[in-house]
């Protein structure tokens, strides 16, 4: 891990970045110990930047911390995902409804071209993810309030470790382009109102997706 770091970063912070991806990917699984002594090897380090990466993503909610028994990767209960989607849709609903009212016509036009790329990734589920989200957080910026902001972000990525994503869902995710398209049309409309109960509405539906285990064969 310490060679190549050259962007003059301390060392945990490219700790927790690996640890991080690792935790989001669920190589590291939801519920799994932290092995700190294998994880040194693995990485070339000492456990003292371990150890303050872990303090990073504990304050990020991906981490669990268990006196006397170490460092856990969180696994989210039904409650824990509701709770999430609840916050998310009140600070993303209100920031749709700012961007409905202040967005110039050049923001609004990334907005649409980011929905057309949605519109297209359809077939390519791992691509939609991504365009998905990309939309979601350029929602954020337009509205311009960063403490909004850096709570939705540290929000997605708690949300990121439910072990049934609501897009999984059959069906799900043409029902989130649809919505993403109402959506879209209220914010072209420049409708705060609409966008912002369309945004409710979108995570409603996404919770009930969330939180609706498979069948098993």
């Amino acid at each position: 891990m310490p060679a190549g770091r050259h962007d003059g970063r301390p060392l945990y912070e490219h700790v927790a970045e690996r640890l991080r991806a690792g935790i989001l990917s669920h190589t590291l699984a939801p519920g799994s110990w932290i092995d700190e002594q294998r994880l040194c090897g693995e990485y070339g380090i000492s456990r003292t930047p371990l150890r303050e990466a872990l303090k990073v993503l504990a304050t990020e909610g991906l981490i669990t911390m268990k006196p006397r028994r170490g460092a856990y990767v969180t696994e989210m209960s039904v409650r824990d995902v509701t709770d999430v989607y609840h916050l998310l849709s009140l600070l993303e609903s209100d920031a749709a409804a700012d961007v409905a009212r202040l967005a110039s016509p050049a923001q609004m036009a990334e907005l649409e071209a980011l929905h057309a790329q949605l519109e297209a990734a359809v077939d390519d589920r791992e691509r939609f993810f991504a365009l998905n989200e990309a939309f979601h957080l350029r929602i954020l910026d337009i509205a311009d309030n960063r403490w909004r902001a850096q709570v939705v972000i540290d929000l997605r990525k708690v949300m990121k470790l439910n072990r049934h994503h609501s897009l999984f869902r059959e069906g799900r995710l043409a029902d989130s382009l649809a919505e993403h398209r109402a959506l879209m049309q209220a914010l072209q409309a420049r409708d705060a109102t609409a966008a912002e109960a369309l945004t409710r509405e979108h995570f409603r539906n996404g919770l009930a997706a969330a939180t609706v285990r498979p069948r098993q064969a």
